[in-house]
């Protein structure tokens, strides 16, 4: 009889210990289906996400490639039309994103000056005649030359063009005064050696005048517009400005 009241009690206490946990966690079974709704919606989320950023990073790629593509086909048939085209295209690399004619023939410049004051360097540490001090001269002049023609080459009017074909043919000019000079003062050696490190900027150059006079062409006769030029250095009448851009890249 005592056995089966203690029997009975160990039972009664293994059932209050099952209410007492079922009390205690009672939401432990609601609450997984919740947890798993929740991870799902995190997970599609964080996929969702990443999806935009990939095709974001896709979408400016393909843009970064096309513009690369756009900028190398306008500096090549701007190119075309120089005497040194591969020297045009060793200048003016498609990373520099160039594809308006006005563009192109700025970088040009920017080039011939800097290859000019690289040659123009390399006469002040040398030794020679007096043919190579004028060439020293020369030089300088054909640098003020090119930094006048970049100072109006980024608003071009038709006077403008006159003007920059004019000082970049100058500079050329200067130059091979430079080679006649020591030619005529009988210093062979001085003038091959001069010839040779004027190559770059000599092709430079002749590239940029060729650009600027054929620059009507390479804007595809575009649309051209009257306006007062805002310089004080010309008359201020009316002239003609050279519309950049839209025709130009349509003949891509």
């Amino acid at each position: 009889m005592d056995s089966l009241k203690m029997f009975k009690g160990y039972g009664k206490v293994e059932h209050d210990q099952q209410h007492l946990e079922a009390q205690q966690h009672p939401n432990s079974k609601s609450s997984k289906p919740f947890i798993v709704t929740i991870s799902i919606f995190a997970i599609l989320f964080l996929t969702f996400t990443l999806s935009i950023a990939i095709a974001s990073l896709i979408r400016h790629t393909n843009a970064e490639s096309q513009q690369l593509l756009n900028s190398a086909e306008s500096i090549r048939l701007v190119c075309n039309v120089t005497r040194f085209p591969n020297a045009c295209l060793a200048a003016i690399p498609p990373s520099l994103n160039a594809t308006d004619p006005e563009a192109i023939l700025i970088l040009s410049l920017r080039a011939s000056l800097h290859a000019l004051s690289t040659f123009a360097s390399s006469l002040r540490t040398a030794n020679g005649p007096r043919s190579l001090a004028d060439c020293r001269d020369q030089m300088d002049d054909a640098l003020s030359r090119l930094n006048d023609s970049l100072s109006v080459a980024a608003s071009l009017t038709d006077a403008k063009v006159a003007d920059v074909q004019t000082w970049v043919s100058a500079a050329l000019t200067y130059q091979q005064t430079c080679l006649d000079g020591l030619e005529e003062a009988g210093d062979v050696a001085a003038a091959e050696e001069t010839k040779k490190l004027m190559k770059t900027s000599n092709e430079y150059i002749s590239n940029s005048l060729a650009i600027v006079a054929n620059i009507r062409n390479l804007l595809g006769k575009t649309e051209i517009k009257n306006l007062k030029d805002a310089d004080s250095g010309y008359s201020g009448g009316k002239e003609k400005d050279l519309t950049y851009g839209e025709n130009f890249r349509n003949t891509l």
